[in-house]
Parts: structure tokens; sequence; C-alpha cells
């Protein structure tokens, strides 16, 4: 991910079991949250529950039922977009024609890569293959320059790796055992389906395996990409085309973007200083292969019902999901997905409304007039480095509830009724690539979301300077007018300050006001910095959970927001006449409130940037004074921890 975004990915549920007062000292988590954790039944489907997949649910059950409606004719489109999705999200819901359809709708594009003979074959399609989406051994995206993010920059990176994370490759990690041969069978059986016999669908995964092994040493773990940074390598567009002698990189661009850019951004340099003996004419069997069943995989989900079956099992596997999503569920994730922006609109507008946008946005502009606050009050930075953040706190852009308008991409997302799903996926993902290409030469434009409203989430977007709240996650238990407001401030206002905090986290804190990659730090304030952001990468490295510790250096950059957050929530409780402290932590707990499978919480700890639910819920809090004097916590106390331990940054 390159333009990427630091989220809340909150995980929280309305209070509906009493508090456990005698826990209060030892575990603030387990004092919450323990009755309903004992009783909590994680769905089939799931792989995780608690008070964030049940917003998720509660908002999946009521537009499912808004578009039963739609598709009875009951409701009508709200706009011609709407329209569209009606349409594709009956043919999604069409499983007797999606059976009958099997797997021929795949087949032309299999032909594609089938007819590959060599390296100058795929050359001679390369522009072709990224118009379509199909997986090329390089990557090639369009995004605003790090350092200039008003200008888009060409990113060129490898591909994504069959295991979650780099660090399953290595000997002493006994997951691999485990997943590769799920996948195996999976791929295998998916192959046969399609029509190869058992003995060229053995050996096609066979050799996707070993050309993913070939890649796994060269490309960066979740540790490595969670320093942003460092995914900003800009090199000569010649000496990237001259690693390979294969693959003619800058006349595909020319093809795609009319244009042979002097510089491209790798956020993988190492991938590519290896990419020559990767792409050898005798590993072209094992990039042909690769090919195949990568794109056989990916297109399971929109085929038949069997391909949708057979193709999740390897997910669900990854995550302890007993079981795949109902038919009907699975239309609904396949057609909102497509149709996010659109579904997101409908949604914001119906259940969120003008009213609630500009309420909740001068929430939020309190949330950051706090911020600003401690920023002119704080002791450790210069003069020179508080005033440079105060700018960059006050140039900081805020979306509230869903866009003023529809993404124009999506007027061009016009349903075949008479084709296949699949056929208008594959050109859906044709438009949205000529899009991304589209950008080369035009304004960066910031009015884009990333997110719909109808996510139960929130990012901030280092290169935007950006803050954004979608609707969905602006309801209790983070808000609510039924909440005191200190309950809505250890919910909301925490995720708010949460966000705001990412302008100053490790990753953050290095782009400036207009969301440019530039250090605005003296040399000093930086080095203290550092010192600081080191403590909190030693107060969670370690930490055991399900069965493995947490990666430090992995969740810093959430913790560090989640702690400013917290710290600035706090402050802005205290001002309320009617503040209640005991409220403010509990809904702190609450909102983190979450019940995981053992294989989810393992695959979390490898690759989320997220700290576990729990221990954001209890670790964080025990840096604050005023936890220990709202419950009177001890020396000795499970919750207790010494003072000069206690991590205090923004």
């Amino acid at each position: 991910m390159r333009n990427q975004q630091f989220a809340a990915t909150p995980t929280g549920g309305q209070a509906a079991f009493p508090v456990d007062d005698s826990l209060l000292t030892q575990d603030l988590y387990q004092a919450v949250n323990g009755q309903w954790e004992a009783q909590a039944t994680i769905p089939g489907d799931h792989s995780s529950t608690g008070g964030f997949m049940d917003l998720v649910d509660n908002i999946e059950k009521t537009l499912m039922h808004d578009f039963d409606a739609l598709l009875a004719g009951d409701l009508a489109p709200a706009n011609a977009e709407m329209g569209e999705f009606k349409k594709f999200y009956a043919l999604a819901r069409d499983f007797k024609q999606r059976d009958a359809n099997g797997a021929a709708p795949l087949k032309p594009l299999l032909a594609k890569i089938e007819q590959l003979t060599s390296f100058a074959d795929l050359n001679a399609h390369l522009a072709d293959f990224y118009r379509a989406g199909l997986p090329v051994p390089i990557e090639v995206g369009v995004d605003p320059d790090m350092k200039d993010t008003s200008h888009y920059a060409l990113y060129v990176d490898a591909p994504s790796l069959l295991l979650p994370d780099k660090t399953y490759y290595e000997k002493d990690n006994p997951a691999a055992k485990q997943l590769l041969p799920i996948y195996t069978q999976m791929a295998t059986k998916l192959l046969t389906m399609v029509g190869y016999s058992d003995t060229d669908a053995a050996k096609l995964v066979d050799q996707t395996k070993q050309f993913d092994a070939l890649i796994a040493p060269h490309v960066k773990s979740s540790e490595e990409s969670a320093d942003y940074v460092k995914m900003y390598n800009p090199r000569p567009l010649k000496d990237v085309d001259a690693q390979t002698d294969k693959l003619d990189l800058a006349a595909a661009l020319q093809d795609l973007i009319h244009d042979q850019p002097e510089t491209v951004i790798l956020p993988q340099p190492t991938y590519f200083d290896a990419i020559g003996d990767l792409l050898s004419d005798a590993n072209f069997p094992l990039v042909k292969s690769w090919m195949l069943v990568r794109t056989v995989t990916a297109a399971s989900g929109v085929l038949s019902e069997e391909f949708r079956q057979v193709g999740g099992t390897y997910g669900r596997a990854l995550s302890g999901q007993k079981e795949a999503r109902s038919q009907t569920k699975s239309a609904y994730r396949l057609a909102t997905n497509y149709f996010d922006q659109v579904v997101g609109d409908y949604y914001g507008r119906k259940y969120f409304g003008e009213t609630a946008k500009a309420d909740v946005r001068q929430m939020v502009l309190k949330m950051t007039g706090v911020y600003q606050n401690r920023l002119k009050n704080n002791t450790w930075l210069s003069a020179d480095t508080r005033k440079k953040a105060i700018v960059k706190l006050q140039k900081l852009t805020i979306k509230v509830g869903y866009p003023d308008q529809i993404d124009p991409l999506y007027a061009k997302f016009t349903v075949d009724e008479h084709a296949s799903l699949f056929a208008n996926t594959q050109r859906f993902d044709e438009l949205v690539n000529a899009d991304q290409f589209g950008h080369w030469g035009q304004p960066v434009d910031r009015k884009r979301w990333d997110m719909s409203a109808n996510t139960v989430n929130a990012y901030y977007s280092p290169s935007n300077n950006e803050i954004v709240f979608p609707a969905a996650i602006l309801q209790a238990p983070f808000y609510s007018l039924k909440q005191s407001s200190s309950t809505n401030y250890g919910g909301i206002g925490a995720v708010m300050a949460h966000e705001i905090s990412h302008a100053f986290d490790n990753n953050g804190a290095q782009f400036d006001e207009f969301g440019n990659l530039h250090n605005w730090w003296t040399e000093a304030d930086l080095a203290h910095f550092k010192d600081l952001s080191k403590a909190m990468i030693t107060e969670f490295d370690g930490i055991p959970f399900a069965g493995q510790k947490v990666n430090g250096k992995l969740t810093v950059s959430e913790n560090i927001a989640d702690a400013g957050g917290l710290s600035c929530a706090l402050e802005a409780a205290k001002a309320d006449p009617d503040v209640d402290l005991r409220a403010f932590f509990i809904n702190w707990a609450n909102v983190w409130r979450m019940k995981a499978t053992t294989e989810y919480m393992q695959l979390l700890l490898s690759i989320d940037v997220h700290a576990p639910a729990k221990l954001r819920a209890d670790v964080q809090v025990k840096n604050l004074d005023d936890f220990y004097t709202t419950f009177n916590v001890q020396p000795g106390d499970g919750m207790y921890l010494a003072p000069e331990k206690r991590v205090k940054i923004w």
C-alpha cells in the first residue's frame, strides 16, 4: 500500500453486561468485558465477534433488507449509479445462472496466459495484462509522489506472497507447514474444476509455490513495511528497466500512460535487485504457472457456488472461520465491494445525514482545538518544532460522514445483464485500472475518499494530511446522544484524537502540513521523539498473546496514536463540568471488546500494525495518572505501572 492510511480498526461493543468492580485494578478489559466474553459465541462464518462485528453485521442486515426492497421494486434507485448497482446485485444473487456458467466465463482469460510460451510473449502483451489486472511479476501503479503530493508518481512494486508474511517462510515458523498443504489442496481442486487434469493441476500448483518461494527472500515483512517512509525509494526508470532483459517496463508504461517518467518509486528495491535472476528463461514455466494459479484463485469468488466454497478454503484456514458465508451474504459483500462508494452514499444520506455530519465535524474541530492546546503546552518540543506542529494541525483536512458527491468513476459502471457476473466484474476491474493509470499527468484529487461511508472504521492519510470518519463508526458505543459526554469521549473522542495523533506518530511525523515527506523537526527534537517511540516499542514488545508475542516495532505507530488519542480525549472529557472518568475509561475498554479464533489472533499478530484489542484497552491506560486515581490502582495491582515506566508522548 503506497498512499497508506493509518486506521483505528475499532472493535467496540455496547456494554450489556455489568462491570466487575473487583477486577478494575487488575485487568480493566476483563472487568468490563469478561462476562460478555464468557458467553459470546463466534458465528461459524466469522473469525471474530464483538462490538465492531456487531456494528458491521447490523449495517449489513439493514442494507440487505433495503436492497431486497430495491430488487423487488419497492425501493426506487436514488440515482443512476444505484440503478446499475441493482442490476449487478441481481447478477451476484443469481446462483442458478452462476452455477450454469461454471468455469466458462474464466476460460478466455486463462487462454491468454496459456498461449504464452516465453517472456517475449508476455512482454508483447504486458500493457494489456496490466489493464486487465492479471497477475504479473512486476506490479505498477499511480499514486501521489510522497515528496510532492500535488503530483502523481509511478510506483513499481513486487507481487504479494501466498503466505501472509515473509516471516512465514522462515524454517522455524511452523505455520507454513500447516497452511501450504491447505493452499495446495484448494488451488489443485480449483484447477481441476477449470478443466486441468489432476497431473497438470498438481504440476501448476507446485511450480507456483516454487516461484513464490523464490520471491519471498526479496520482499519486505510486515514489520519492515510498517516503516512507511522507507517505501520511498526513487530510481531512474532506465536503471529499473536495465535490471532485466525479459520485460520492457518502459515500453509498457508508454502504452499505459503515454509517457515515460524519468523516475519511478520502488517500495521494495531489494526485489528489483534480484529481478534479473528471478526472471530467467529457466524460470518462465514457474512464472506462467504462478500467473495461471493466481488468476484462477482470484476469480473463484465470482463464479459458481462450488468455486466460491472451494476458493475460500485457504482464507478460512488462515482466520479460523469455520464455514463460508451464505450465498446471500456473499452476494451482498461482492456487490457492495464493487459499488462501495455508491452504497456508502446511500447509507450516509439515509442513516446519517447532513445535520449529523455538521454536528460531528464540530466534535472533531473541538478535539483538534484540544490537541492544539496540548501542543502549545508541550514541554519537550523546541519552540520551532512546536510552531510547525501546530501549523500542520491547523492545515489538517477533516472529512466526516460521506463525500459530497459520488466518484465520477462509478458513472462508468454500466452492467450488461446478458453477460456473466464474471464478465461484468472483469470490465469493472479494467475501468478501475484505466482510471488509476489515467491519473498520470492530472492534478491529485484530494477530495477522494478511500473508505465508503458504510465502513466501520476511520483513517489518517499522511500524503493528504487528512482524517476521515465514515458515517458507520459514528454510532454507539462510540458516539450517541444517549451516552454521557465522558462516555462519548472514551469512545469516539479517543478515535478522533487517535487519527489526529497519526499526524505525529513515527511515520506521520515525517510528513509536513501539505502531506509531503519532509523533515520539519530540529535534530534534537527528532532524536528525543525517537527515544520516546522506542519506549513505546518496549512497552508492547514481547507481551504474550494467543500463544505468541506482540511485535512492538510492527505496532508502534498505532500504539503512539492510541496513546495520544486517549490522553487528548481524557483532557477534553475533564474540561466538561459533568466529567465522569469512570465512564470514560470503561467505554474505552468497552470499544475494544473482541473475541476471535486463535488462528485469526495469530494472523493479526504477524501482519497487523495494531496491537491486540485487549492490550489496546489495558496497556494504554497504565500510562495515564488519572487512571490510577479514578480506580485507586496501587503498586502490586495488575494494572499498576511504575511512574518512570509510563510512556507519555502526546
